[in-house]
């Protein structure tokens, strides 16, 4: 599981991230990333993650949402600790198999971190 401190929680990051930051659009998701202007966070990079009603009922929101945290988790030793990234769901993630979710996640966080480190 995506531990607390790795986790978005102001509604100010979501919004700064999403504007602010550099974006990929993959089948299943959109990856959001901003370099985070502070000092270099200790703690390391922090996601949040939008699962719209479009996405499904409560359950699938809540079950998508559930992969897509433990899918952070896993490809947070690959991510630079000062990006702040927001993962939008797209209504095909909630049937796609975890393969290609975590393959959607790992390109569009390449990407977008490339992007944003360019726009820095």
């Amino acid at each position: 599981m995506l531990p607390r401190s790795h986790r978005l929680h102001r509604s100010a990051d979501f919004a700064t991230v999403v504007r602010k930051g550099a974006r990929k659009g993959r089948r299943t998701m959109v990856v959001h990333a901003h370099v985070d202007s502070a000092d270099v966070r200790v703690g390391g990079p922090r996601f949040g993650l939008v699962v719209s009603k479009a996405v499904g009922d409560s359950v699938t929101r809540h079950r998508v949402s559930r992969r897509l945290r433990h899918i952070a988790a896993e490809v947070l030793a690959d991510v630079d600790p000062d990006l702040m990234v927001v993962v939008r769901a797209n209504p095909a993630s909630a049937t796609a198999p975890h393969a290609d979710l975590v393959r959607d996640m790992r390109t569009g966080l390449a990407a977008a971190a490339a992007r944003a480190r360019g726009a820095s």
